[in-house]
């Protein structure tokens, strides 16, 4: 398969799989315990339809929505994802750029493998940086200053991944920072060669945001051990407040599921929430967002942006989720497989696939922009 034969997400993750030794693509495929979040966040979808209206005067689409006050091109971004010159030596500058292009907001993680400064002076279109509550309070401190002096507009603090989740996919083939394999997962990079001179030949792997801070060079570590070892499960409420405070400006809780804690992060100030189970990467089990979207923005939609990620791999996905009530949507894997099969000509086909897809979408229900989508437009089975 090559990279003009993909034409949706299934087709970018086989391209990716014939690509990437099997850790690696474990890592990005894989959810916790017996994965049924993961599953669920897509099938999720498939108990709604939708109800198209016709004869409306549809030629042209306006697909622009306003997040947290950032204008984007398109109501789906590129979520803040880890480890991203793992998949593929071009990493986030590969992601940055195609989101640049599309006119859209991405994000880069505390666990990021290029500098979110570096990044910011490179594309001026909205940019988010992601990070996680440290035992280290200092280190907090420092990460919300270099993103203000870098120019980030928005701050995302992650949480719900106070400790890390049970992937056991990873603890089969040994996959860590640096690389500990098992036998099996030896053998994996042994029979797909190319991924392994990609990586040698190209700059050296690191985390710019952490190097400063975490010392990862002493051993390997696994994630699930970075989530359990280095970040503080006594984060509450309060810490958050002062967060928002001390940035003053639009900052967004990841991995929001319940409509208690909703209320909390608009009354402390948030500008926005992402419904998410963490790609069903932490609590198995836990309910897919666009299962409990509707609940949410019923209680909080009128003080707060709410947007989701979780599943999406549709243009129609993500028009059932603006129905709702969504301000906007965030894509994971959506965007990895296509970055690990191909860099940026991978993650530029997979989101101008998902523009036109979206375009035909909103012509076939007889919108002409994202805000004439409503609950009418749907019915649940």
């Amino acid at each position: 398969m090559r990279l003009n034969q993909c034409h949706n997400f299934h087709d970018f993750r086989r391209l990716a799989r014939q690509r990437l030794p099997g850790p690696i693509f474990d890592y990005i495929d894989g959810g916790a315990d017996d994965e049924c979040s993961q599953r669920r966040n897509s099938r999720s979808f498939e108990d709604c339809d939708l109800v198209p209206n016709v004869l409306r005067g549809v030629r042209e689409i306006d697909l622009s929505v306003t997040v947290m006050g950032q204008k984007l091109a398109t109501p789906f971004y590129c979520s803040p994802t880890a480890l991203q010159r793992l998949f593929h030596y071009q990493g986030e500058r590969a992601v940055a750029a195609a989101a640049a292009k599309l006119g859209t907001l991405f994000g880069v993680s505390s666990l990021g493998t290029v500098s979110l400064e570096e990044l910011r002076k490179t594309h001026d279109t909205p940019q988010i940086y992601q990070f996680y509550f440290h035992r280290d309070r200092g280190l907090n401190r420092a990460m919300m200053q270099r993103a203000k002096e870098a120019g980030v507009e928005v701050m995302m603090l992650t949480v719900d991944s106070i400790t890390g989740g049970n992937r056991e996919r990873d603890l089969r083939t040994g996959f860590s920072i640096p690389f500990r394999l098992t036998p099996a997962g030896m053998l994996q990079f042994a029979i797909k060669p190319m991924w392994g001179l990609q990586y040698v030949t190209h700059e050296r792997f690191k985390l710019p945001q952490l190097e400063d801070h975490v010392d990862m060079s002493g051993g390997a570590m696994s994630i699930g051990r970075y989530f359990t070892d280095m970040l503080d499960p006594s984060m509450n409420w309060d810490d958050v407040a002062e967060m928002v405070q001390s940035w003053n400006g639009p900052f967004c809780l990841k991995g929001i599921i319940s409509v208690e804690d909703a209320r909390r992060a608009a009354d402390i100030g948030c500008a926005g929430i992402i419904l998410s189970n963490h790609g069903g990467r932490q609590l198995d089990g836990s309910r897919a967002p666009f299962d409990h979207l509707a609940e949410v923005v019923d209680a909080v939609g009128d003080r707060i942006d709410v947007m989701m990620d979780g599943g999406i791999q549709r243009g129609t996905h993500i028009l059932k989720a603006l129905s709702l009530g969504a301000k906007a949507v965030g894509l994971g894997r959506y965007y990895l497989y296509p970055l690990a099969a191909a860099g940026q000509p991978g993650v530029e086909r997979a989101l101008g696939l998902l523009r036109t897809e979206l375009e035909r979408d909103m012509k076939l229900m007889g919108c002409t922009s994202i805000s004439q989508l409503s609950r009418e437009n749907l019915r649940f089975r």
